[in-house]
């Protein structure tokens, strides 16, 4: 069982009891007598290791502004998410719940799952290093990524929609500055042949202009 589990996700432990700990429910636990035994500890340091991963994939592979990277890697590490992770290498046939636990539904929990999957993450780290753990946790955050979210920034997706008409010409202009040096907003707004297509504060000018060209976009529909 725990050889069929360790092909689906690609990794084999040195150390088996790290994984069986990590397949391991409270509820199983609790029933053993043995409490610390189950995968709560383990989640706890998962959450850590796979928001780390997931913030350094976004960071290194798109040019968009803080809020924008928290949004992503939010919807990429959230209930949900793990949840689809999860049923991708079929977690919930190898977990270890009670038997209360298991007769009323627990096994198809998503709370259940994504707390595994997390569990998962903080064994292979812990068994095999944070390479080990990157190679497992990016073949979801990529496809993920791929199918939920562009990590292109907004200008640059603004840009590519309106490079289709050769003919047609994008500015950003500065149109307001205010704040102490330390706390500065700056508004832009985006000109498309000189008509006002969106406008965006930001922190920076940087900022303000991803925020014009976000609002662009939504205009359009895109």
């Amino acid at each position: 069982m725990m050889q069929e589990f360790e092909n689906l996700i690609g990794y084999s432990f040195k150390d088996k009891t790290l994984l069986l700990k990590a397949l391991s429910h409270s509820s199983f636990a609790n029933e053993k007598h043995s409490p610390k035994d189950s995968n709560e500890r383990l989640e706890f340091l998962g959450d850590s290791v796979l928001g780390f991963i997931t913030a350094e994939y976004y960071y290194k592979n798109s040019t968009l502004p803080e809020g924008e990277l928290t949004r992503l890697r939010a919807a990429t590490v959230c209930e949900k998410a793990l949840y689809e992770f999860s049923k991708e290498i079929e977690l919930s046939r190898f977990l270890f719940l009670g038997k209360g636990e298991d007769l009323t539904g627990g096994r198809e929990r998503p709370s259940i799952n994504s707390d595994a999957f997390e569990a998962i993450i903080a064994a292979i780290y812990l068994d095999g290093g944070i390479d080990e753990a990157k190679r497992f946790v990016l073949r979801f955050v990529e496809k993920h990524a791929k199918n939920h979210g562009s990590t292109k920034d907004y200008k640059t997706k603004l840009q590519e929609v309106i490079q289709k008409n050769p003919e047609e010409k994008v500015e950003y202009v500065l149109v307001g500055e205010s704040g102490p040096d330390h706390d500065k907003r700056f508004e832009v707004e985006v000109h498309l042949n000189s008509n006002i297509i969106g406008k965006g504060i930001g922190k920076s000018k940087k900022n303000a202009e991803q925020e014009a060209a976000r609002e662009a976009l939504a205009l359009m529909g895109l």
